[in-house]
């Protein structure tokens, strides 16, 4: 059984625009980050936040789940940023009180809802009394980050009036013919993510799982898929008209069927994929299990796909 997993990989993304800072007058402004390479010279490079890319793995997963009748509370299942706090039935379940233990509340959390097990959630409100409860995540995503090289132009559009170009209202209204400047961004993006198998259905507190088995294998199944998913379709902002061309996609997976951990490492690196190689070696030395640690490259989308499929089996079995 698989414990854990990691992805290392190079996405290459060409003229999207999946995470932007905001605007400023009528000129959207990119997601720019600093990074320092391995010689230690600063770059400035276009990046998507991990929050985004977190909030596309949970919404393939809520896909997941309503396909799969996996577990939601209310809060999930209307995808409410407030998650199970904002299930009312839940923060007031029939004789909770302030003597409860946060351990029963949990354990609550995790048989309720799918998404607030496997991607977090920061309890708090009054069950009883006031509380302040964390569900860790199971799934761990870093900034998608472009490598040194990256490009970011931006583009001029004017919203098409039939009737003639008038003029652009402003006042916070969006009348007439407008004109606006959008970003579009291209580059080899550095992925870095995790999946913590065996945090799925186990509490926080007691260390317990409290899912039965075959619940906790759907379960897992469905995250594994979500982040593939993820990485096939990465949603966000402007897909209407500036879907991402996904040129390719390269890195390694790793995965642990011990207490070891599944190595990392950025592709910001240029020798990464060695570099996981060689950690993947030494921790199987350490390990009293026979190859805990496994390495699979991939250098296209395609291969991935099948790769993850493969895990998703092995995992569901």
């Amino acid at each position: 059984m698989y414990q854990s997993l990691s992805i290392s990989g190079l996405l290459t993304l060409d003229l999207h625009a999946l995470n932007n800072e905001g605007s400023e007058g009528n000129t959207m402004m990119t997601r720019m980050v600093d990074t320092i390479d391995q010689k230690g010279v600063k770059h400035t490079v276009n990046a998507i936040s991990g929050d985004m890319f977190k909030h596309i793995v949970v919404e393939h997963l809520l896909a997941e789940a309503k396909a799969g009748d996996l577990p939601l509370c209310a809060g999930c299942a209307a995808f409410n940023a407030n998650r199970i706090c904002a299930d009312a039935g839940f923060m007031n379940t029939p004789g909770w009180d302030k003597d409860t233990p946060e351990s029963t509340i949990l354990k609550g959390v995790l048989d309720r809802c799918v998404i607030d097990d496997c991607a977090g959630i920061l309890i708090t409100g009054k069950i009883g009394k006031e509380r302040s409860i964390a569900r860790k995540s199971c799934v761990e995503i870093g900034w998608v980050v472009g490598r040194p090289g990256t490009v970011t132009e931006s583009y001029f559009h004017a919203k098409y009036v039939p009737e003639g170009r008038g003029t652009g209202s402003g006042q916070g209204e969006n009348l007439g013919q407008n004109i606006f400047h959008r970003p579009a961004s291209s580059g080899q993006y550095a992925i870095v993510m995790s999946l913590d198998l065996y945090k799925v259905g186990r509490n926080d507190i007691t260390l317990a799982n409290d899912i039965p088995e075959p619940a906790r294998k759907l379960r897992m199944a469905a995250l594994v898929r979500s982040l593939l998913k993820a990485i096939v379709k990465p949603t966000g902002a402007h897909r209407n008209t500036q879907s991402p061309h996904i040129v390719g996609f390269s890195g390694v997976i790793s995965t642990s069927t011990s207490s070891l951990p599944a190595p990392l490492i950025s592709a910001l690196n240029s020798d990464y994929e060695t570099e996981i190689e060689r950690i993947s070696t030494a921790l199987n030395g350490l390990s009293t299990k026979t190859n805990s640690i496994a390495t699979q490259r991939f250098s296209s989308l395609g291969q991935f796909a099948e790769q993850m499929s493969q895990i998703e089996r092995t995992v569901a079995a």
